[in-house]
């Protein structure tokens, strides 16, 4: 992995559904959220291909988990890359909740 540069931000867009992540200003991604209830349930993450290699989805999803829990929220991973995340990331396995076909249909159902 190649050392990121540049100015690194992750907000929290409630209106969009989504946490964002720049790069200088500019948006190299972003993962979706829904809340429902107790929840946050994260449904797809995507990040622009010119900022791969860079840890750039590790920190996003580090900072959208860390706000989540500061919300008072648990988790549930859906997206492939937050699931994989969480499956490494002990710190976080207190917050996470498993992915049910109730959480499924809920988000069909969106």
């Amino acid at each position: 992995m190649s050392e990121t540069t540049g100015q690194i931000a992750v907000a929290r867009n409630d209106e969009a559904g989504r946490y964002e992540i720049t790069v200088d200003g500019e948006l190299a991604g972003f993962t979706l959220f829904v809340d429902r209830g107790p929840q946050r349930i994260f449904s797809h993450t995507e990040l622009d291909d010119r900022f791969a290699g860079r840890g750039l989805s590790s920190i996003l999803v580090r900072d959208a988990l860390a706000d989540t829990r500061t919300a008072g929220l648990r988790v549930v991973p859906v997206c492939p890359l937050v699931a994989h995340y969480v499956s490494k990331h002990d710190e976080v396995a207190d917050i996470v909740d498993p992915v049910t076909p109730d959480v499924l249909d809920f988000l069909t159902s969106r």
